[in-house]
Parts: C-alpha cells; sequence; structure tokens
C-alpha cells in the first residue's frame, strides 16, 4: 500500500519520519514549545532539513533547550557556540537564544504561563485549514502577524511573522497537512 504524504516531505527519511511523527501534532509543553521556538528561529532563511539534520546537536550544546540555562548563557558560550559547525553559526539567532529565555522567564515571573499564552492566539484549539499543496501554504497570517507583534513586544527577537507561522504549523497550532495525506485527519483528530 502506498502512502500519501506532503508532498514537502520528500525522500530524506529524517524528514519523512519528522512530517510522519511530529509536524502538526498539538505540542502544549512548554519546554518543547520553548525548543520549537528556537529551532524555527535558527531555521530562517534555509531549509528546514538543515536544522533537522543539527537537531540532535543543538539539543546537546544549548543545553537540552533548559530556558533556565539559556537565559544565564554569557559571552564566551555564545562564542564557543559560534564556533561551532554543528550548529547554524549565525550571530544574530544565536544572542536571540538567550534574549528569548530571559524574555520567556519574565512571563513567567508575571504569572503569564507562555505555553498557554501562545495557544491562545489559535484559541486553544488547532486550526483546521484545507491544504490542496506547497501553493496553499501561506508564509504567515494575520494570526502569525499578531503573535509576532506580542512576542516583540513581550522582548523575543528573531521572531518575524513567517517563523511564528511555521512555529505554529510544527507545534500543532495549525494543520497544514495537505487534505490528501495521510496524517491531514489523524492529526485533526488529536486537536479535538
Amino acid at each position: 500500500m502506498t502512502i500519501t504524504r506532503c508532498s514537502w516531505a520528500g525522500s530524506d527519511p529524517l524528514y519523512i519520519d519528522y512530517h510522519d511523527k511530529e509536524w502538526g501534532v498539538p505540542e502544549r509543553d512548554p519546554a518543547k514549545l520553548f525548543e520549537l521556538l528556537l529551532l524555527e528561529g535558527a531555521q530562517a532563511g534555509l531549509s528546514w532539513i538543515t536544522v533537522l539534520r543539527k537537531r540532535e546537536h543543538y539539543h546537546k550544546v544549548y543545553d537540552g533547550f533548559d530556558i533556565q540555562r539559556i537565559a544565564r548563557w554569557d559571552d564566551a558560550k555564545r562564542q564557543a557556540l559560534l564556533a561551532d559547525p554543528g550548529i547554524i553559526r549565525n550571530r544574530a539567532k544565536v544572542e536571540a537564544a538567550t534574549l528569548n529565555a530571559q524574555a520567556w522567564l519574565k512571563m513567567q515571573e508575571a504569572g503569564v504561563d507562555p505555553a498557554q499564552w501562545l495557544w491562545s492566539f489559535v484559541d486553544g484549539k488547532p486550526l483546521q485549514r484545507e491544504v490542496g499543496g506547497t501553493a496553499g501554504l501561506p508564509a504567515s497570517t494575520p494570526v502569525s502577524d499578531a503573535m509576532s507583534k506580542a512576542l516583540k513586544a513581550r522582548g523575543f527577537k528573531f521572531i518575524g511573522s513567517t517563523i511564528c507561522y511555521a512555529f505554529m504549523q510544527a507545534s500543532g497550532m495549525v494543520n497544514d497537512h495537505f487534505e490528501s495525506c495521510f496524517r491531514c485527519r489523524e492529526v485533526a483528530m488529536l486537536g479535538r
């Protein structure tokens, strides 16, 4: 039996596994959402497969995406990361990780649950879209525009609308699996 997937998943086993098991699955765990936010920022201007191939190393050198630890990174730690070929060595992206961890913690200190707050942009429930192919996938939406603006107002960096929309797709805030994809209905059921 042939399995039909979203065409963007291609033939790379890593990409296929990500598509089949992770992409679009509603994620509400704050630590995982923070990780996705950082990885989507790292991906900006590059292909997602580039990040997937480096994700394991990111997990190692980004202190397991521990928000408290990342918030305390100093210049020496950031310089070491910029010399590490196992990650995307972009100064703005590495610096944004620290600033975003600090902004996340400030939200918590103010009594705001960042995970619930992020999900509030879709009223706590995944948006179900009807996507026929890659031409139907937007780079951003009014919702991602609003999320980006609100994150920036809270001190987050490297978090434009396109990054926010990719984050929304990855975290299951929006189900953008193609209608012909075997995961479309499965993921829709997870969001109920």
